[in-house]
This record gives C-alpha cells, sequence and structure tokens, in this order.
C-alpha cells in the first residue's frame, strides 16, 4: 500500500513539474511526511533525491533545447555549494517541528509568488535579450565588476542555505537569483536554474547522509522514479492543455498543504 502511494505521489508530482515547468518537487517533503509516514529530517534529505534527480533531467533537456548556460550555471552553482554545506549541517541541529514550521512559511511564499505572477499575467516567457558581460576578466587584463560579484556570492549562497535546510530548490527560488545576479534573459534563466538545483542537491545530499537521519531509501527511489516518469508526461500534456487553469489548482494545493503544514508544525511546537 506504502509503495501505492509512493507511486500515485511521485507522479502527481512529477505531472506538475512537467506540466508547469517546476514548483512540483515542493510537494515532496509534505508527501514523505503526510502519506509515506517519514519524520520531517528524513523528508527533507530524501527530497533532495527527488529534487535533484528531476532537476538533472530536465537541465540535460533544456540543454538540448539551447536554452541552459552551462558555465555561468556551474558558476553560480559553485558558489552556492558553501550555502548548501552550511545549511544540510544546520539542519540536523534544529529541532523537527521547527524544520517543518521553516518548510510551511517557505510553501506560502511559494503559493504567494504563484499568486502574484497570475494576477500580473505573467506567463513566465521573457523576450530575449542581451547577456551582460563576464563578471571578472583576466585578459587582456584583469577587471572585476565587483557589485555583480558581490550579488553573485550574496544569492548564491541564499540559494545553497535553503536548499540545503529545507531540501527544496525549485525555479521560484533559482531563477530570480539567476536574473538578479547575473541578469540573464528569462528563457536561460530557466534552464540554467536546473543546472545550479542540481549541483546544490547533489551536495546537500552528500553532507546529511553523513549527519542527518536517512529516510526509507526505497520509497525515495520509488518516488523519485514515478516524478520522473510524470515529469514526461506533464511535458506532453503541457503542449494539448491551457496550463493556465492546471497552475490555478496547482497553486491552491500548495497553499493548502502549506497551511495544513504549519498548523501541524505549530501545534507541536506549542
Amino acid at each position: 500500500m506504502t509503495l501505492a502511494l509512493a507511486l500515485v505521489a511521485g507522479a502527481l508530482i512529477g505531472l506538475s513539474l512537467g506540466a508547469l515547468g517546476g514548483g512540483g518537487s515542493i510537494l515532496a517533503v509534505p508527501v514523505l511526511v503526510y502519506v509515506l509516514g517519514q519524520s520531517p529530517a528524513q523528508a527533507t534529505t530524501g527530497s533532495l533525491v527527488v529534487v535533484g534527480v528531476t532537476s538533472l533531467i530536465g537541465a540535460v533537456t533544456a540543454y538540448r533545447a539551447g536554452n541552459v548556460l552551462l558555465a555561468r550555471g556551474a558558476g553560480f552553482g559553485t558558489v552556492a555549494l558553501g550555502g548548501a554545506v552550511v545549511g544540510a549541517k544546520a539542519s540536523a541541529h534544529v529541532p523537527e517541528p521547527v524544520l517543518l514550521a521553516c518548510f510551511a512559511g517557505l510553501m506560502l511564499v511559494v503559493a504567494a509568488v504563484m499568486m502574484l505572477r497570475r494576477s500580473r499575467g505573467d506567463d513566465g516567457v521573457s523576450r530575449r535579450g542581451e547577456l551582460d558581460d563576464p563578471i571578472i576578466t583576466f585578459s587582456p587584463t584583469f577587471a572585476c565588476q565587483c557589485p555583480r560579484a558581490v550579488k553573485v556570492v550574496v544569492t548564491g549562497t541564499v540559494v545553497g542555505l535553503l536548499t540545503g535546510f529545507l531540501g527544496v530548490g525549485g525555479g521560484f527560488l533559482v531563477v530570480p537569483a539567476l536574473l538578479l545576479a547575473l541578469a540573464l534573459p528569462m528563457e536561460y534563466a530557466a534552464g540554467t536554474s536546473l543546472v545550479v538545483i542540481t549541483m546544490t542537491s547533489a551536495m546537500a545530499l552528500a553532507v546529511r547522509a553523513g549527519v542527518g537521519i536517512a529516510p526509507d531509501w526505497w520509497l525515495v527511489v520509488v518516488l523519485t522514479a514515478a516524478s520522473a516518469v510524470g515529469a514526461l508526461v506533464g511535458a506532453k500534456l503541457a503542449r494539448r492543455t491551457d496550463t493556465r487553469r492546471l497552475q490555478r489548482a496547482f497553486t491552491v494545493l500548495v497553499l493548502g498543504v502549506a497551511v495544513y503544514t504549519a498548523a501541524s508544525a505549530l501545534s507541536a511546537l506549542l
């Protein structure tokens, strides 16, 4: 029965990822906790597998489509790795109700961002723009755009911290960071973010594997596999369906799960 639930839940997560282009992985933690019976510490660790694998698949697809700036993604991801290590280690020393409350807060922020985008009519597509000059150059002479370099370090560290601490790293977090720090056009930011997410998820998972409580890896593998298959189906569905309705439904779902998670965390804290 538990494996069947993992298959169904993973398929739904993957469908949302494939059809809506992101966001679905944020449901991995609530699914692992409330559907599959994992503790918050186990769930935030297992979620990194779901996030990392689905992001890797998405990154390969986006790269083949020419929408990934690999060097910039790898550079930003490298900066974020330090934050991922610190966040992953810190999560092991935080009480589980606090961890769950922080995650609920993040879900509420995500739901608010989704509603704000919809109210503005933002479909996530931006006009193609020109890429900015390199931040640091060594030839013919050394030059550094230090204000932009600081933005990269700060935003990259924040992205890594949240990924390592809460086991998430969706495009809702990384895409704005890339837009802010590297001034990438949206079509490049969305694809390049998947490279960053893959890197930070892998690093956070490696750290958590040594200091955290291990989840039921068999359930995580089943959830991840179902999510990957669902993502492929969702991508095909997106080409045939009005995704605005799906986006509205998904926003309501995220908001509902966030409220339930927050209530459960607060009851455990009080």
